[in-house]
């Protein structure tokens, strides 16, 4: 479904549409609007009408043609450019969050619930509240709101979240020492797993791969495609590769370099081979492995894997969780 309105332009055929790209925290999603004649500029802020209700926004896109068939759902228009008295309602709206807060706090403590308040949002109109939180187990929070009812005089919707968004609400610092993505610029949540941890060559140990909110960093699938191209051909460590006619087993992969470290195997009649106490390096183009079929030999992340004690594994199991 499209926007009712028409606009006259057409490029090659195709009905072009004027939208503009409006934000309404940081790090949240974009969402575009008709800006129904308004000169909208980047940095503008916006009052708008959504599926929630009304709300305060900001323009983060200025106002740009888009091929209307390429837009899945009617476009809502933005209702005016913030007044003074806008901003004004909503930086009141911003201080009374922490009261709100605080409060519920205090009701949830009273009811003895097993639940952490995260965060809470109040409807620009003040016509509704809604309440974050996070819980390990299934909460009947009938009764709680009914209170928060009572207390607010207003529309009370209670949301529970997982533990990633309950880190993109509060925020923090991470591992690296900067601000975490998902509540500084990471709009939406991609899977991560720990195949792309060994892909790295990074260690296996929780505390390392892990962010605050638990589970794997986020930062882990930011360079893994390119790890992955760099990779082709790669041998693992452990592998028994051919350099020139002689046999070695490789020690070390450096991924970004495109280097591979190996022993070679030295044969003594009668006896096994032994290995070489010269680690040598290649480049990938050098090395010939022997088994490239998938499933010819156990990859190195099995061979990790099979070494972690039970306490490991399952501190590994509960970082691949949403």
């Amino acid at each position: 479904v499209i926007c009712n309105e028409e606009f006259d332009n057409e490029v090659g055929g195709y009905t072009m549409k004027k939208v503009a790209g409006i934000r309404f925290k940081n790090a949240s999603k974009l969402y575009y609007f008709d800006p129904d004649g308004l000169n909208l500029k980047q940095g503008m802020n916006v009052v708008v009408e959504t599926a929630r209700g009304i709300e305060y926004g900001k323009v983060v896109i200025e106002e740009k043609e888009f091929d209307e068939s390429k837009l899945a759902t009617q476009l809502r228009k933005v209702l005016r450019i913030a007044t003074d008295e806008d901003t004004k309602n909503y930086l009141e709206i911003y201080e009374d969050k922490a009261k709100a807060l605080a409060e519920c706090r205090e009701i949830i403590k009273n009811h003895d619930l097993d639940m952490r308040l995260v965060d809470v949002e109040y409807a620009f109109d003040r016509s509704k509240l809604i309440f974050y939180f996070t819980s390990d187990d299934r909460v009947d929070f009938r009764d709680l709101v009914k209170k928060l009812a009572s207390h607010f005089k207003m529309r009370i919707e209670l949301r529970q979240v997982g533990i990633r968004d309950e880190a993109k609400m509060i925020g923090g610092i991470g591992n690296c020492g900067r601000c975490l993505c998902c509540s500084s610029w990471l709009t939406e949540f991609e899977p991560v797993s720990i195949k792309m941890a060994k892909v790295q060559n990074l260690s296996f140990n929780p505390a390392k791969i892990s962010g605050i909110c638990g589970r794997l960093m986020c930062c882990l699938k930011y360079e893994n495609d390119l790890y992955l191209e760099l990779r082709k051909g790669m041998p693992d460590v452990g592998e028994k590769v051919k350099i020139d006619k002689d046999f070695a087993i490789v020690t070390d992969v450096k991924v970004i370099e495109e280097k591979v470290s190996v022993r070679r195997l030295i044969s003594v009649k009668g006896e096994e081979d032994k290995l070489s106490d010269q680690i040598e390096v290649f480049k990938k183009n050098e090395i010939k492995r022997l088994f490239t079929e998938k499933g010819k030999h156990k990859r190195d992340s099995d061979l990790e894997l099979e070494n972690l004690d039970q306490e490991e594994l399952d501190e590994l199991r509960e970082l691949m969780k949403e």
